[in-house]
This record gives structure tokens, C-alpha cells and sequence, in this order.
């Protein structure tokens, strides 16, 4: 049996096993055998390619009062998708694509998309995600100097652009107290007024405490 049909017969395996459930079930070899089967095929043409699959650890085999079931295993799913993926498996001209298959391989098809979009749709992690308060209050003394250096805030650096400028890297919740903890220190004194041109989001990305109330500048006392 030349190679490229070896390859096309072991594709259909184990993408009708996949299409029957056989990823997450136990499916009767006879049942599988039906499903891949074409025109007058012997049962005898599949087995040598079983046989090979069950040793590479692509498939299992087992045997349950005389009943012979084969499942699917992670190493057969890598395998199927290699194969779907090879320019030997195709139909030439005078070939007709069963429908059996074509529907097999659209579902195949669906479910990787599925897959795809799942994955690329789950939030990603900021990078250098600050996790301690004093890496925190290392980057906010940065922060600050920086600010406070290019826009000549004469040590009166907004608290919104220190925010703005440390990002995803902590939640708003940990800037918040982590600035107030910087100040309980004697490193920042935060001071009152107003934003410049009293802009909303300027305003709730400040600091405001249930005692002191809105603080919108940040004044480095040492350090």
C-alpha cells in the first residue's frame, strides 16, 4: 500500500474518530470502521493502520466483554491536525469527496476558530505587573522625578499623571493606597485644589480619602 494512501486512510481515521466523539468517549471499532470505509473496502485495509496509530500513542485500544473500542488520545489529536494541515491530503479530479468527510472537516474547522477566538479573546496580563509596594513606591519616585523634570511642575506633580503614566501595572484601588502609604512615610505630601481646567477624569483619576477628600498633587518631601 503506497504511502500517500497510508496517510489519507490514517487522515480519515482519525477524523471520523474525532467527528464520532472519540476525544472524550470510547467508540466502538466497528462503528469507526463503517464510518471510514469506502465502496467495496475490506475492514482487513484499516487495521494495519490502527495497529500503527495504537503504537505511536495516537489512539487506545481496549477490549470490554468482547467489544473492541478505540478512543483518541492528545498525541492523535496533534497527529489529526498535522495531517489536515499536509498538502498529501487531498482529493484529486476524479475523486468525490464523501460528505461525510466535508462535513467532518467543517466542524474540525469550526471548532479550532472557536478555539482561537477563546483564547485570544482572554484579558491579557499587563507586563511588569507591580506586585509589592516597594517595587511600587520604586517606580512611583521615578514616575515623579520624570514628570516633574519634563513638564517643570516646580514639585507639584499631578497625582492623575502619576496614575496615568504607572498604567495596568496595579489596580486603582492599590495606587490609591499605596500613595497614601507613601505619604503616612513623610515621602509624598498630597495636597489639595484642583486639577487644571477641572476636567472630570482628571479628578477621579486623583486621590480622594473620606478624611482628607480630594488630593490632587503629589509633593516629594525626601528622598
Amino acid at each position: 500500500m503506497p504511502n500517500s494512501v497510508d496517510s489519507k486512510i490514517k487522515t480519515r481515521l482519525l477524523l471520523m474518530l474525532w467527528d464520532l466523539g472519540g476525544a472524550t468517549d470510547e467508540i466502538k471499532k466497528s462503528d469507526l470502521i463503517n464510518s471510514v470505509k469506502q465502496g467495496k473496502d475490506k475492514v482487513a485495509t484499516y487495521q494495519p493502520v490502527l495497529d500503527e496509530l495504537n503504537e505511536k500513542g495516537a489512539i487506545a485500544i481496549t477490549t470490554k466483554n468482547r467489544s473492541v473500542k478505540v478512543s483518541l488520545t492528545d498525541i492523535g489529536l496533534k497527529i489529526l491536525e498535522a495531517c489536515l494541515k499536509s498538502p498529501d491530503f487531498e482529493y484529486n479530479a476524479r475523486q468525490r469527496v464523501r460528505t461525510k468527510d466535508f462535513n467532518a472537516i467543517l466542524r474540525w474547522l469550526r471548532q479550532t476558530d472557536n478555539n482561537t477566538k477563546q483564547v485570544n479573546s482572554q484579558p491579557s496580563t499587563p507586563e511588569n505587573k507591580i506586585t509589592s509596594y516597594d517595587e511600587f513606591k520604586s517606580v512611583a519616585l521615578e514616575v515623579y522625578d520624570r514628570l516633574n523634570r519634563d513638564f517643570n511642575y516646580d514639585n507639584l506633580v499631578p497625582i492623575y499623571r502619576i496614575r496615568r503614566e504607572i498604567g495596568e501595572k496595579v489596580t486603582r484601588s492599590q495606587f490609591s493606597d499605596w500613595m497614601l502609604e507613601m505619604q503616612a512615610e513623610d515621602i509624598f505630601q498630597l495636597q489639595g485644589g484642583s486639577v487644571e481646567d477641572s476636567a472630570p477624569d482628571k479628578i477621579q483619576d486623583s486621590i480622594t480619602t473620606e478624611l482628607a477628600g480630594l488630593r490632587c498633587y503629589a509633593k516629594l518631601l525626601k528622598f
